[in-house]
């Protein structure tokens, strides 16, 4: 990347900056406290009055919050007390804020974020949440719903090397930082790395940088971790914008990133990334991304958290690009959009997060919907569930192994009885054992399966030992190859889903 004076300027003034923004705690922790709770609602909700009346008395921290998160202009005099030591002459060279009359407005976006290792500061594009504008193609892309999703959603164990594929702002990269040893961040937009670089040097963070399309600029290399937020809206073949159009058709775009994505994980490494596939009436969502696997290496979970009709989804991205729907050329872009998913009998589109892992033998695929409500980030279950998925090959390899093996229920496994009313009272309906953390898994279970999980503990019995004990129980003194297989296979379920677990 050759920048330019005007990115040399503002990267050269991150230190400085840093200094002034520390000064007045423009950091995460502050801001909510600062502003309240209602008010920093309010700026989520994209309402800038209870915002900018609870600025009004917090000096030097208030007059940020209006001109970097409100877009409002403010008195020169205000914002140079504000930054100081950064000279308002300095900061508008580097491309961060622009003279409006006798006024600075913020040229860029500049917010605060702690996404769990503490503030970071992300520099983007401004964006329309507080004032409506129309984003040009380059636009660089802030923190978003996308973007938190992801930083929810992604493993932080310690690992040694980390790829951002199409870091935007660099938000990835700088989470990434925080426990990586090394992190390369890439994007085809040469503005979204300018933006990157600073945002990594306003953090005090050596990240390297490399400008190419897709997997282009680390062609040959290996990663412990891969995460990445793609473009990958499906739609046309067309780009209108950088952050979210890849120009290939439909669900092209997380095919291409799904599919290849393997090929830069070291062996044991894992992958965190957003994707999107559609739905049609003669296919299975879960078959289709499961032909974009290769036939050996990988161990994929695949989890779907959302799936939209065509319109809700088009009428979405019109307006994330600031578009209104209502506007006649806004709906001739909806007509064209619909008509791609038209011709392609589209029925939804699906959205959700794409786990891999490198492994030896053939690929393993788990694609499940989670579509109900839950509180804990994925991150660290998906490190969770990767870990279950290798006990559970090496059992299908050794039978002994899980027939040997003693089990304890995790302590957020709850059984739940539902009764409906009957002629002659409550009549049991269904039973469930029920994960009260993490994802909140739910597997129906039968009486059999009752008796098995309840005498399961840390000091108690093996596994085949104990369905013995449930076959006597049901008047057999033989276990038969079938009773054992279903028994094993309910276990294998439910260690799976982390409701019990192998001691």
């Amino acid at each position: 990347m050759n920048p330019t004076t005007t990115e040399s300027l503002l990267t050269a003034l991150c230190p400085e900056l840093r200094g002034a923004l520390t000064r007045v705690g423009y950091d995460a922790d502050t801001l909510i406290d600062a502003l309240g709770v209602d008010a920093h609602a309010a700026l989520g909700r994209s309402e800038p009055v209870p915002v900018r009346r609870a600025a009004r008395d917090l000096g030097g921290l208030g007059t940020l919050v209006r001109l970097l998160l409100l877009g409002d202009a403010m008195p020169e005099r205000e914002v140079a007390a504000a930054l100081a030591p950064v000279r308002i002459d300095q900061a508008i060279a580097a491309g961060l804020l622009a003279r409006d009359g006798g006024d600075i407005r913020a040229a860029l976006d500049l917010r605060p974020l702690d996404a769990g290792a503490g503030t970071r500061w992300i520099l983007s594009d401004l964006d329309d949440s507080m004032q409506r504008r129309t984003l040009t193609e380059e636009h660089v892309l802030g923190v978003g719903h996308a973007s938190l999703s992801l930083l929810r959603a992604t493993p932080t164990r310690p690992v040694g090397t980390v790829l951002d594929l199409g870091t935007g702002c660099g938000v990835q990269a700088v989470h990434a930082a925080s426990y990586a040893r090394s992190v390369t961040a890439t994007d085809v937009n040469s503005r979204a790395l300018w933006l990157a670089e600073a945002t990594a040097a306003l953090n005090g963070l050596d990240i390297e940088l490399l400008e190419g399309s897709w997997f282009e600029p680390v062609a040959g290399r290996r990663f412990d971790q891969v995460v990445a937020n793609p473009p990958f809206v499906v739609g046309p073949a067309r780009v209108e914008h950088t952050y979210r159009d890849s120009g290939l058709a439909l669900d092209g775009a997380s095919e291409l990133v799904i599919s290849q994505a393997p090929d830069l994980l070291a062996p044991g490494g894992t992958a965190a990334m957003l994707a999107a596939w559609i739905h049609t009436a003669d296919g299975d969502w879960r078959q289709r991304v499961s032909s974009w696997l290769p036939a050996e290496g990988i161990d994929a979970w695949v989890v779907q958290r959302d799936v939209a009709d065509p319109g809700l989804y088009v009428g979405t991205w019109l307006r994330d690009a600031g578009l209104d729907p209502r506007d006649r050329a806004a709906q001739a872009r909806a007509e064209q959009w619909l008509d791609a998913f038209e011709s392609a009998e589209v029925e939804g589109i699906g959205f959700g997060f794409v786990y891999l892992r490198a492994i030896d033998g053939p690929t393993e695929l788990l694609a499940e919907d989670l579509t109900h409500g839950f509180e804990d980030p994925l991150g660290d279950e998906a490190t969770k569930y990767f870990e279950r998925s290798a006990w559970l090959r090496a059992a299908a390899a050794d039978n002994d192994l899980a027939w040997n093996a003693r089990f304890v229920v995790d302590p957020a496994t709850a059984l739940e009885r539902v009764y409906l009313p009957g002629e002659e009272g409550w009549n049991q309906r269904v039973a469930r054992l029920h994960r009260g953390d993490g994802p909140r898994w739910q597997h129906e279970v039968d009486e059999s399966t009752i008796s098995l999980v309840a005498g399961m503990r840390a000091d108690g019995l093996p596994l085949y030992e104990l369905i013995e004990l449930l076959a006597l129980a049901h008047g057999s003194d033989d276990v038969s190859p079938e009773f054992a297989g279903e028994a094993l296979s309910v276990v294998a379920g439910l260690v799976r889903h982390g409701l019990v677990r192998p001691v």
